[in-house]
């Protein structure tokens, strides 16, 4: 029998670390491989499904049957419930329909190749767990846009399917990209639309806590007590720099509510935060404040040109879109929200009988566990 040993040399060490990082690493890959064939496999059997219109030949039965028959056939199998069946139909039939509108973006371009787009598109669907796509089907049944716009931001934001739900129920796709802007016109073409989508309206600051009266002090202290809800809020790329952050301006000093730098747009982004309703005066001010910081703090060959955002409590939209049309800098006005933004279907607060088995289901089947 060896005897054991106790090998202290750094080089070996070093490896054994090595090592551990490696097969961390595959186990990674593996998981990702399992969640992706896993995928691949419900998208085929939901494709046969429809194809076949099994559902329509079988009878009402087929679901119970064909999940029976697999579990019987693979018995140390996971993921063959009737519910993943069931879901797998609704899987495929969801997203085929972006499948099929493909061949019109060849026919638009030249160099686009069609095996490759449906390739990148089924990459984009199986690169997240089968529990987020459930609860992305349930909220998202009728709207493939919709549904693909959660994947993304699932994979661009690695969220939980905690805070896909939180998400899901927010509004948070109607409320993307939606603020007014002069982007367009103030912006390189390759940066207004990417700055556009950072844009929320309204912005759901509900997770502040604040109620009754209130002042801007005691709004935007709240922002940054909730950070990092603040930031999620915000959006993908957002980093804080400062609270009331100091401009020296010749003789005067000058205070920006809230700095944020994005990371994606590589920019300063101004942000004012006003509990009133938006006028002319407050799109001057934060016209000052962008340049300002183009000025002082922007540096050239690292940094694109700084934009402002100015959150309200209630705007115009024609007196808005006046003074985004006055301003030659790049600024966005949008609204908040202290309440909670509810879906339009509010369901029962206490789940059914078949809510609770198929949550119980998804934690037993999930291929790969949310990190």
């Amino acid at each position: 029998m060896s005897e054991s040993i106790n090998i202290l040399d750094k080089d070996y060490l070093q490896w054994v670390e090595e090592l551990c990082k490696r097969y961390r690493k595959s186990q990674i890959r593996a998981a990702v491989k399992v969640n992706t064939e896993m995928l691949r496999f419900y998208w085929e059997l939901g494709q046969d499904i429809e194809t076949k219109e099994a559902s329509n030949k079988y009878g009402s039965g087929f679901y119970a049957a064909l999940s029976r028959d697999l579990r019987h056939k693979l018995p140390d199998a996971d993921g063959l419930s009737e519910t993943s069946v069931r879901y797998a139909k609704r899987f495929y039939c969801l997203y085929s329909p972006l499948e099929k509108s493909l061949p019109q973006a060849v026919e638009k371009s030249e160099n686009t190749n069609l095996p490759q787009l449906v390739e990148d598109l089924h990459t984009i669907l199986f690169s997240i767990p089968w529990g987020h796509h459930r609860y992305i089907i349930d909220k998202c049944s009728e709207d493939a846009h919709k549904a693909l716009f959660y994947v993304r931001q699932t994979i661009e934001n690695g969220w939980s399917r905690s805070m896909l739900l939180n998400f899901l129920g927010t509004d948070f796709y109607e409320r993307s990209g939606k603020a007014l802007t002069n982007f367009k016109k103030t912006l390189p073409d390759a940066n207004s639309d990417l700055a556009q989508e950072i844009t929320r309206d309204p912005y759901d600051f509900s997770f502040t806590g604040v109620r009754g009266k209130y002042n801007e002090r005691k709004l935007k202290d709240a922002l940054l007590a909730n950070i990092t809800k603040f930031l999620l809020e915000l959006g993908t790329g957002f980093a804080y720099v400062g609270k009331e952050y100091r401009l020296q301006i010749d003789e005067k000093e000058k205070f920006i509510d809230l700095l944020f730098y994005n990371l994606k747009l590589s920019c300063y982004v101004v942000v004012e935060v006003k509990i009133g309703e938006f006028d002319f005066p407050d799109a001057g001010q934060l016209s000052g404040y962008v340049v300002a910081c183009n000025h002082l703090l922007r540096q050239e060959g690292r940094d694109n040109p700084t934009i402002g955002l100015l959150i309200c409590k209630q705007k115009s939209n024609t007196i808005a879109q006046y003074a985004l049309e006055g301003s030659s800098q790049p600024i966005g006005i949008s609204e908040y929200e202290l309440s909670k933004l509810y879906p339009k279907k509010v369901e029962g607060t206490i789940p059914s009988i078949k809510e609770l088995e198929d949550k119980i289901e998804m934690e037993t089947e999930e291929p790969t566990k949310d990190k």
